[in-house]
């Protein structure tokens, strides 16, 4: 953990609250406005935020009559906000379960050079049965399957992004030489999923490779991170099971002889900002009212891979036992483990469970005013729960705009986040260094 925390802004519909899209103070403009998305991330970076974040979705959900989370393609959009903004790093979500390795590898390329630097891939294993039914298999790929398929998929793309030297290029109009061919390498890569001759069609991307995220929380979804993340977002309900998983995942990248300080983690964190606590509660409480909870309950059934939870009473205390084991569930299943957790030690009802999920999809959510927002961001990072926060404002752009101009300015008082960036790539926010070819 350093001595200063790294924020990044995720992006997401009207804000993450489920019913954030129906809340008057949320943007009046189209979830395909670009000027949206170019109006979010120019506040983050005026509040001197290390990276904006696009998560993606590969189906129309069957509760798009009632919840607007439809979103532009993610690798497309960095293209448009990457020349609407200056420093602030750069991040998309894409699947190495539906995505050749070399398209993904050219287009992070790309626009590493477009951005100078501030690109960042958010690396997923694609869970959704629906999804599946998009592309040509047609069938859900198993969790273990996922993940051996995304090992040989990191290599084969580390090896595309290296298959240039940082001096490929050398442009001499005079000698008629553009570049040295003996310094831009073949992959040569054949493997169990993948055949790959390369070299990439693309020179070096600034930051030499593009820095890479990682969001899955389970057993198997760690032992990657440590193996290959260089950030990190978590979801956590509480603090503690927060400082379990930052300990737990740094112990295992150590254990790989990777320097811990080599990877950062992030966890969400969704505050509702008011000038008083009770203020804030309040604003809460109307966001919970407006969410509908057949929404919430479908959100549910695909969290735990298409499980039914049609036949569960509203407000019946809920034990374990009405969920599949989460070591069973073939989708998201670290998020899974997150909800049966918290069932076990809370026994909320069915409603009081979706309520909570509403704020932000099993994410730490917090009410009150500025002051306590920033003494309780404060907590955990130096308990030893976070490098920094993936920030999640349940209402775009009304709680973002209040966390810049008044959250971010009691961090800086405290010593705890910057006055001013320093470089102008995504790994100099980050502290990361530039990976040498081949590492």
């Amino acid at each position: 953990m350093g001595q200063q925390m790294h924020l990044n802004l995720f992006i997401h519909s009207r804000g993450h609250h489920e019913a954030s899209w129906r809340h008057p103070k949320a943007s009046p403009k189209a979830l395909t406005d670009i000027s949206y998305f170019i109006e979010a991330a120019q506040t983050a970076e005026r509040g001197l935020f290390d990276s904006i974040f696009l998560a993606d979705t590969l189906v129309v959900h069957d509760d798009v009559a009632h919840a607007a989370r439809a979103w532009l393609e993610p690798i497309s959009t960095l293209g448009a906000l990457a020349m609407a903004t200056k420093k602030i790093g750069l991040i998309a979500t894409a699947s190495t379960t539906y995505m050749e390795p070399f398209n993904l590898a050219r287009q992070f390329a790309s626009l590493d050079h477009v951005s100078e630097g501030r690109i960042g891939w958010n690396i997923v294993t694609t869970w959704s049965v629906a999804a599946a039914q998009n592309f040509s298999d047609r069938k859900q790929i198993s969790h273990a399957d996922r993940y051996n398929r995304a090992e040989e998929y990191l290599t084969v793309t580390k090896a595309l992004w290296d298959s240039w030297s940082d001096d490929s290029i050398v442009d001499d109009r005079a000698a008629g030489l553009y570049a040295r061919t003996e310094s831009i390498r073949p992959v040569d890569h054949s493997g169990e999923y993948y055949s790959v001759a390369g070299p990439l069609n693309v020179p070096r991307c600034p930051q030499g490779r593009p820095v890479l995220v990682q969001a899955g929380s389970s057993d198997t979804g760690r032992d990657f991170a440590a193996r290959h993340a260089e950030a990190v977002f978590t979801a956590h309900l509480e603090m503690t099971t927060a400082i379990d998983f930052y300990k737990d995942l740094k112990s295992r990248a150590k254990a790989l002889d990777r320097d811990p300080g080599s990877m950062i983690i992030l966890p969400g964190f969704s505050p509702i900002i008011g000038s008083t606590e009770a203020e804030a509660k309040q604003a809460a409480q109307e966001l919970n009212e407006l969410a509908d909870v057949e929404v919430g309950r479908k959100r549910l059934i695909g969290r735990f891979g298409g499980y039914d939870f049609s036949h569960l009473p509203l407000d019946r205390p809920l034990t374990p036992d009405d969920f599949p084991d989460p070591v069973t569930v073939e989708a998201a299943r670290s998020r899974a483990e997150v909800i049966v957790d918290m069932v076990a030690r809370e026994k909320p009802t069915l409603r009081q469970l979706l309520a909570k999920l509403a704020g932000a999809r099993g994410h730490f959510t917090f009410a009150g005013t500025p002051e306590q927002v920033a003494r309780e961001l404060e907590a955990w990072f130096k308990a030893g729960a976070a490098d920094g926060f993936n920030l999640m404002p349940p209402i775009i752009p009304w709680m973002l705009d209040v966390f810049v101009e008044e959250v971010v300015p009691l961090l800086q008082r405290r010593g705890l986040f910057r006055d001013g960036y320093k470089g102008t790539m995504l790994r100099d926010h980050y502290g990361l260094n530039r990976p040498q070819i081949g590492s």
